[in-house]
């Protein structure tokens, strides 16, 4: 009989096909790619029309020697890596490093699938197909553009800052990002605002109402300041608190979309408190097999790496079976809830859906680990939700009359649940208000009590790993597999910091970015990379040559680190020596990077270890104490100004302080920007530098 061997990319894997399979078919592993361009080297003939030059990846020569002898027993070998980009490039690294271009009698074949299910995986050995060589060419020339940014501008990062730093062609971009939100942090100046609650029962309720002012009959009213707000309730003074108008009415709340890796690495953020990286780890388990009692190894999910809502009609027709007979025909959804795919979709995959949507996680739950099934879990749920009825809620809006102000009133009440019976977002959560009492025009309230208070407009949010993702994503810039291991690059490589979910720049990243955003304006820019992505997405079908791509790119790399070294001669960045005294042997301590940033260090190292925290003061006297303010940082790396009197002294502030006084409270000021502000946030006195100034 007929050997058969089928080479999957990931050991997990290989015992669940295996089980698909009869004894006709041997299943082993490449564990992942088995060549790649060299570490010691370019390995790029930039001179000789930007060859790739592939070696055998340290540790995988048994794995090959393994694979040759299993390929020599076969008639037939299918190549059945991952169905993207980075799974075709392995299989056609496979085809070289195993020769199986050169074996005569041996039929070599492709097959991938986005489902690890017996009948997808029987399904694809009957439709086989050849290596799709421009998915093998966008995943090549990916790979030498990010080595080329890497090789090049890294050296210069270990000479001017420190060893074990990179750059990278997306996390350099990533890292921009993150910084220029800062910059908008910083620079932001609150503005205030007034908002003004009215409290008023109708006649026979024991149960206020809070309507809000939203006007007068001119329209929209802005409130900024305390003695604006001192006005409208002086003119509100004896007025009668009249319904003008009641409309009752209905709020349709869509269905969720399922799945893309983007959606399930900011929901997962945000519901479950998973890193994109954990998130991908645990995906990855659910894609590759679980033990599932009375039901063996089973892939309990569809392929995690995807950017398409797409929904393959069988498991539409299943899905919408299943919602029927678990909670009624009224539920299905009628009309499928499209949303039309980007241009930048990369492949025709699905969305990430349960394979078997009859699994409910209460018949997994004992088989999975906690976190495997807290991720199933909200992957079930969001994708039968995508297959139900909208939520309707029924709606009612009032307007209230007050002489020339009009005050606002609104409420709604779950009149059908749909899909949130399903599947509730975290938006969703606030509960419903109960509908009011029969509210007619021409009703007078009772007026309780006018309530107004003081508010500041808030600075744009620090990015999250999901925020992030998202922003990563809108803007085009990198792919479903690039998400986490962009995010987790910068976070080891200490450049950004994580505090309570958000991302922090460390003084470290600053330098990166400042460095990178000197010498290479292009590789940071958020257009060229994302058009750099849609270049690759044109390689992968077949309308643009991919040497076309990278010969382009290079030479203008080339000269700006050539510039870039030239112009960094003059900067120096580390080992400047400082006014500090070694107390051990007395030489001037000099000024080093460090995982978290600057310290003073002896530079008799090693016959002198000393080292101290550089504390870079600030030239502004503690506004606590008197002592010098200083720029520390946190455990993490984030920056902060305290007191060099710590811990005595306990002043921080996240903002630089200034020598200025609150010329209206008497508090310490802060630079935000080009403006000073008072500490105070109830104060809320501002001054522009300049005029301050003058």
């Amino acid at each position: 009989m007929a050997k058969n061997l089928v080479i999957v990319e990931s050991p997990a894997k290989v015992k669940t096909i295996r089980k698909f399979l009869g004894t006709n078919y041997e299943v082993d592993a490449s564990n992942g790619h088995v060549r790649d361009l060299p570490k010691s080297s370019l390995g790029i003939d930039v001179d000789h029309d930007y060859e790739p030059k592939y070696i055998t990846i340290r540790g995988k020569g048994d794995i090959l020697s393994k694979l040759r002898k299993e390929v020599k027993k076969a008639d037939k070998i299918y190549l059945a890596t991952d169905p993207d980009r980075e799974g075709e490039a392995i299989s056609w690294h496979l085809m070289k490093a195993l020769k199986l271009d050169e074996q005569e009698g041996k039929k070599v074949y492709r097959v991938s699938f986005n489902e690890i299910t017996k009948t997808a995986v029987k399904n694809s050995l009957k439709t086989p197909r050849k290596i799709d060589m421009d998915l093998v060419d966008a995943q090549q020339t990916r790979r030498m553009l990010d080595r080329m940014v890497g090789y090049s501008i890294s050296p210069l990062l270990w000479a001017k800052v420190k060893r074990g730093l990179s750059a990278g062609r997306v996390q350099s971009v990533a890292l921009r990002m993150i910084c220029d939100r800062e910059d908008e942090i910083q620079a932001f100046i609150p503005e205030e605002y007034w908002n003004l609650e009215a409290e008023l029962m109708q006649e026979g309720s024991q149960k206020p109402m809070k309507a809000k002012l939203h006007g007068t009959r001119q329209g929209k009213l802005a409130v900024h300041k305390k003695e604006e707000m001192d006005q409208v309730l002086a003119d509100l003074k004896g007025q009668d608190f009249v319904v003008e108008e009641v409309k009752n009415g209905e709020r349709v709340k869509k269905p969720p979309i399922p799945f893309t890796t983007s959606t399930l690495q900011q929901e997962a953020s945000k519901v479950l408190n998973f890193s994109t990286q954990k998130t991908m780890r645990l995906a990855q388990q659910l894609y590759e097999g679980v033990d599932i009692k009375g039901h063996d190894t089973v892939g309990l999910i569809t392929y995690l790496r995807t950017d398409s809502t797409r929904v393959a009609e069988e498991a539409d027709a299943a899905a919408k079976k299943y919602v029927e007979q678990a909670y009624g025909s009224k539920y299905v959804l009628k009309n499928d809830v499209a949303q039309k795919n980007k241009g930048k979709i990369q492949d025709a995959h699905e969305a990430i859906r349960p394979t078997d949507i009859t699994l409910t996680p209460a018949k997994v739950k004992d088989s999975l680990q906690r976190d495997q099934f807290r991720l199933y879990q909200l992957i079930w749920k969001r994708f039968t939700a995508s297959r139900m009825q909208p939520a309707v809620y029924e709606t009612v809006s009032v307007k209230i009359a007050a002489g020339r102000y009009l005050f606002a009133l609104s409420a709604s009440k779950l009149a059908f649940d749909g899909f949130m019976s399903v599947y509730v977002q975290e938006e969703d959560k606030e509960a419903a208000n109960t509908l009011l009492g029969k509210l007619e025009q021409g009703d007078v309230l009772k007026l309780g009590q006018l309530a107004p208070s003081q508010h500041f407009t808030q600075p744009p949010a620090h990015y999250t790993e999901a925020s992030l993702v998202k922003a990563l994503e809108e803007q085009g810039i990198g792919r479903p597999s690039t998400y986490a291991p962009t995010i987790t690059t910068i976070l080891a490589r200490r450049y950004v910091t994580k505090e309570n979910k958000n991302l922090y720049v460390t003084e470290l990243g600053e330098v990166v970015n400042g460095i990178m955003r000197k010498c290479f304006p292009s590789i940071v820019d958020t257009s060229f990379t994302a058009n750099m992505e849609q270049l690759l997405d044109k390689i992968g079908d077949g309308t643009v040559r991919w040497k076309t791509v990278v010969e382009n790119f290079y030479p203008d790399l080339d000269e700006a680190v050539k510039v870039a070294r030239d112009t960094l001669e003059s900067v120096k960045i580390a080992d400047e020596v400082s006014d500090v005294i070694c107390d051990i042997c007395g030489r001037n301590m000099v000024i080093k990077y460090g995982p978290h940033g600057k310290f003073l260090a002896c530079p008799g190292f090693p016959d002198c270890k000393n080292t101290k925290p550089y504390l870079e003061k600030i030239g502004v006297a503690c506004p606590k104490c008197g002592k010098d303010v200083v720029i520390r940082k946190t455990k993490k790396g984030r920056r902060f100004y305290g007191c060099e009197n710590n811990p005595d002294c306990e002043f921080m502030s996240w903002q630089r302080p200034s020598k200025e006084k609150c010329p209206q409270c008497g508090g310490y000021m802060v630079e935000r920007g080009n403006r000073l502000l008072c500490a105070d946030p109830q104060c809320g006195y501002s001054m522009d530098m300049k005029t301050k100034e003058e």
